[in-house]
């Protein structure tokens, strides 16, 4: 895994092996990065990244100046890499072991950005719960938006709040946003 961008950029991170996890690949998260950069100005926005997995999104995103970082996993083996290399390389990112989502219905704070990326094999309920939880908890700021990454065998598109998605090889990502 490779930190694409900003104060870190081209760093390479090595997590374990043995952690449950499908990074984001670099093409997509460039893509990524690239729709964000032309709506947001990163060093002014907090960010929540659910199923963080390695931390690859949450990292790039602090790499890049973001000074409000909440990474969310279940897996112990993932939340101590992001908490071990959030602290070798200074960012400020803070950490959370929790189910995603009892971690939706029990916080209140809100962010300018929720990036979501569950397992590919997740049950389209669960998948179509995130926005669902998400938006019924009003945890986004005023303009803010909800990215869920997904296969391209999934459609998330008919849901509600659903706005536009990129595809990047096998992997999509669909976003979603408050229409006033």
């Amino acid at each position: 895994m490779r930190i694409i961008s900003g104060k870190h950029r081209g760093r390479r991170l090595t997590a374990p092996s043995k952690l449950p996890v499908r990074p984001t690949t670099d093409m997509a998260k460039e893509g990524l990065f690239n729709i964000l950069n032309n709506d947001y100005y990163l060093p002014d926005i907090s960010v929540l990244d659910l199923f963080s997995g390695t931390g690859n999104i949450a990292f790039e995103f602090g790499s890049r100046g973001c000074k409000t970082i909440t990474a969310v996993d279940a897996d112990q083996g993932c939340v101590k890499f992001i908490t071990e290399t959030t602290e070798k390389l200074e960012l400020p990112i803070s950490t959370i072991k929790s189910d995603v989502f009892n971690y939706l219905e029990k916080t209140t704070t809100k962010h300018h950005i929720v990036f979501a990326d569950p397992p590919y094999d997740l049950a389209i309920e669960d998948f179509e719960k995130i926005p669902e939880l998400v938006f019924s908890r009003e945890l986004l700021l005023e303009d803010g938006l909800l990215i869920v990454e997904h296969s391209k065998h999934t459609d998330l598109s008919k849901l509600a709040h659903f706005s536009k998605q990129r595809k990047y090889g096998g992997s999509v990502f669909s976003f979603f946003e408050k229409i006033s």
